[in-house]
């Protein structure tokens, strides 16, 4: 599972009408991988509810959406697999099929919602307008595929 993380100082959401909006939080772009399960929602759920992403007094990132209670605004993006190594077409066969994807898509906002943070959606399979005021800016990945792989060091 792929998650492209924004810091927003506001964003929202609209499929015609505006379906979720958010002040001060993150804009949770997130992409479901053929291979994933449940485990890998939990483990996106819990490293972006705790980066720390946010500003303190001094201006380091040294607080997480968790300590500040930010808003979230997550949407499906299975364009997160597009594999562009050969030729110009992106290939998105690393995607997850509609039917999966939605179902730990699903699964993800509801951990997302279990952490307390206030939490909105676009609407999954839909042409969406995504409008976000990116704050810093600050833009982080994340893939739970990396807790496999080992730190360079």
């Amino acid at each position: 599972m792929r998650a492209l993380v924004q810091r927003v100082a506001r964003a929202s959401v609209a499929v015609g009408d505006v379906v979720g909006q958010i002040e001060k939080g993150l804009v949770v772009f997130l992409g479901v991988g053929r291979d994933d399960g449940e485990e890998d929602a939990r483990y996106v759920v819990e490293k972006v509810v705790n980066l720390r992403i946010f500003d303190d007094e001094a201006g380091r990132f040294n607080i997480s959406a968790l300590e500040i209670a930010a808003h979230l605004l997550i949407i499906s993006q299975f364009t997160l697999y597009a594999d562009v190594r050969k030729g110009r077409r992106p290939s998105f066969t690393a995607a997850a099929p509609p039917e999966e994807a939605e179902t730990l898509f699903e699964k993800a906002v509801g951990l997302f919602r279990e952490t307390g943070l206030r939490v909105e959606t676009g609407r999954f399979q839909q042409r969406m307008v995504v409008d976000i005021q990116n704050e810093g800016p600050v833009t982080i990945m994340v893939d739970s595929a990396d807790r496999h792989r080992p730190r360079r060091g």
